[in-house]
């Protein structure tokens, strides 16, 4: 067996790097489909008109294989042969900045972030935003999860699916 035959008998390697960022927003839970009503049930003290604040902690996490798993048809992103990186985390501390943080950091999700108009920012769906964001600035195929702590006890995970 050559080196050629190497993910035939190791298996397949995968890379992961993880890039943690804080930041602190305010947010209501408020669904416009829901009456007053309604919305203080659900919600309960994250409905306060006035809303309330959090500092979050998400952790940004981009995967890729090894050089000598990859198959000619593979479209994942791969360790590169040269640098040894799944990317290079200056690129990483860059795309965080501009899908983050400029647009979250110390915001009012509800008011300051038109995607927020007319979706709950509930943790979930701020990663989903956060997710839609990096996913345009990233290689294909590169970004494979993101995980937010809305608090030490409250952590929601999301992988685009």
């Amino acid at each position: 067996m050559g080196g050629n035959d190497y993910h035939e008998t190791e298996g397949e390697r995968v890379g992961f790097i993880t890039r943690v960022q804080s930041f602190s927003a305010c947010h209501r839970l408020h669904s416009k489909s829901l009456s007053e009503e309604e919305n203080r049930k659900i919600f309960g003290k994250c409905n306060n008109p006035n809303g309330h604040g959090h500092n979050y902690k998400v952790e940004v996490t981009v995967r890729g294989k090894d050089y000598r798993t990859l198959f000619r048809d593979s479209v994942h992103p791969q360790i590169d042969r040269v640098t040894g990186m799944v990317m290079n985390l200056t690129d990483l501390k860059k795309h965080i900045e501009e899908a983050i943080m400029i647009p979250l950091d110390h915001k009012n999700l509800d008011e300051d972030v038109p995607y927020f108009a007319d979706v709950v920012s509930t943790t979930e769906n701020l990663a989903v935003y956060i997710w839609d964001s990096l996913v345009k600035l990233l290689p294909p195929g590169l970004l494979y999860e993101i995980k937010i702590y809305e608090t030490e006890k409250n952590i929601v995970v999301y992988r685009g699916e």
